[in-house]
């Protein structure tokens, strides 16, 4: 009863409002608002929140309903598709943010010593990133809304990129929050605050001047064919239609790839050898190799019952029709491609568009050698979709050798929202991270290509697109830092916590045993 007393207070309501709305703020960092300089200071109202509560149980509150904020508006465009179950997943994923809460609560709630302002410019920014790790697991939804991804067309931020991924942007980000928090809530602490304002500007500095950058060695004429919605009857069969006449338009243009989006063929080819004909007469008109993306039924796999069922699957045509070279999709979206515990879950394809079959998933990534216009080859690492959130996939395709990345795409569910733009966004991060060009092809959505540190190469493609049009990408040689040493700032920010909780343990401890009363039976005074 105590509990629900609390949440019936007018206090504990107007708390729970604000926090909705306040963690909900950073979303206007991400496309398509793009406010990306509103990132340094959208966390500063919710931690003010948090640490103005009245308990930790509040300030932990504060953190479930703020994480539930940004995550409904983060993931806003999933409404129509998942309606109510949205909310569901939102506040469950929003729980992540309870102990975050708890902790601005536990450093700042009074006026905190420099001691303590020093803790929280490393543990609040620490345990943010603890939340982003979570949640970023395929399986809870992926890594879509990482406080970093929010600038992407920051030039200093995609060096920064470079050195530590995704991951250092949002420390970095989140330092800068705290900080300011600081520079607001305590006179005492500024000195500390100040100090990690400057340290952020050091190592943004630092990375810019020293961190290496690799070197370009060449150029690929990649051309992206994107078709635009076509919906009806036998739409898969026009689709293809349309998709094979704009690619006859390419013919003369000396590219090295054409790239289609995701489900750009609706049919296995080893089922349609009359499309697989057509698609090799076109890589002959073309003189080049054509990447599609094959979303069918597939009878079976590597001869084993085990494998059939419907595949996304990234495959290379050249001359002769496929070239053997297949990836097959590995990580799929929740709900839209499977339903997690499906004898649990099920009911929300009753109110939504849940899949209602569960796709196949592919166990490995997969490096294609293409042939290009000068007779060598170019050995591209593709991806499908969703897989371009996830900053390890285009890292080991690199370290496995891979010249340029591509991630094909279909966001045709989605067309009205900020979802596309902020899918294609995201392939600028992946590029500053990897040293390599990256090519996002969609069907329906916004595609874009990027250079080896990030910059955009060319026009975005917008959603009403119907076109082919070709890039020229500059490839480039030698790793970044983020490549070399992999999620290093995850692993500093898990040493930072234990740490900071070893040494809160240790001082319990010692406090408790200044406390102790003298045991009966000492020695008395004299």
């Amino acid at each position: 009863m105590t509990g629900w007393r609390q949440w019936l207070d007018a206090s504990a309501r107007w708390h729970g409002a604000a926090a909705l709305g306040t963690g909900a703020l950073p979303a206007l960092a991400f496309p398509a608002p793009s406010l990306w300089w509103f990132a340094y200071v959208a966390l500063v109202p919710w931690m003010l929140l948090a640490r103005s509560a009245p308990t930790p149980r509040r300030a932990a509150l504060v953190g479930w309903l703020g994480g539930l904020g940004f995550m409904l508006a983060v993931h806003h465009w999933l409404l129509p598709s998942l309606h109510v179950f949205t909310v569901v997943l939102a506040a469950l994923l929003g729980a992540l943010w309870a102990p975050w809460g708890w902790l601005l609560h536990r450093l700042l709630h009074t006026g905190p010593s420099p001691r303590q302002a020093a803790a929280a410019l490393v543990a609040v920014p620490s345990a943010w990133l603890m939340v982003e790790l979570v949640r970023s697991w395929q399986g809870l939804g992926g890594p879509w809304g990482l406080l970093g991804s929010s600038q992407w067309q920051v030039t200093p931020a995609l060096r920064l990129a470079s050195v530590g991924g995704v991951w250092l942007l949002s420390l970095l980000v989140v330092a800068v929050n705290t900080a300011v928090t600081l520079l607001v809530v305590a006179r005492g602490a500024r000195t500390p605050a100040v100090a990690g304002l400057v340290t952020t500007a050091v190592v943004t500095t630092v990375a810019w001047a020293w961190a290496p950058r690799p070197q370009t060695d060449g150029t690929a004429r990649v051309a992206v064919v994107q078709p635009g919605v076509i919906d009806g009857a036998d739409s898969a069969a026009r689709r293809f239609d349309r998709e094979e006449a704009l690619t006859r338009r390419l013919a003369g243009r000396d590219v090295d790839l054409v790239v289609w989006g995701e489900s750009s063929v609706g049919f296995d080819l080893a089922q349609r050898p009359d499309l697989a004909r057509r698609l090799a007469t076109l890589s002959r008109t073309v003189g080049a190799d054509i990447l599609v993306n094959v979303d069918a039924r597939r009878p079976a796999s590597d001869g084993g019952a085990a494998g059939r069922g419907i595949y996304k699957s990234s495959v290379l045509i050249g001359p002769d029709g496929p070239t053997g070279a297949r990836y097959d999709k590995m990580r799929l979206v929740p709900f839209g491609e499977y339903v997690p515990a499906r004898s649990l879950l099920g009911w929300a394809t009753s109110v939504g568009k849940a899949a209602g079959e569960d796709r196949k998933r592919g166990t490995h990534q997969v490096v294609m050698d293409v042939r290009d216009q000068g007779g060598g080859e170019l050995r591209v690492g593709p991806l499908v979709c969703f897989e371009s959130a996830f900053p390890d996939m285009t890292r080991h395709l690199t370290e496995d050798g891979a010249q340029l990345l591509l991630a094909q795409s279909s966001t045709s569910t989605f067309q009205h929202s900020w979802a596309p733009e902020q899918h294609a966004s995201l392939a600028a991060l992946r590029a500053a991270e990897t040293g390599r060009p990256m090519v996002h092809a969609t069907l329906t959505g916004v595609s874009a290509v990027y250079a080896p540190d990030g910059s955009r190469m060319g026009p975005w493609l917008g959603t009403s697109a119907d076109t082919a049009h070709v890039y020229t990408a500059p490839t480039a040689h030698g790793t970044t830092l983020y490549v070399r040493f992999g999620d290093w700032p995850v692993h500093a920010a898990i040493g930072i916590l234990l740490v900071l909780a070893a040494a809160e343990a240790a001082r319990r401890r010692l406090g408790h045993s200044a406390t102790e009363p003298a045991p009966h039976g000492g020695a008395s005074a004299p």
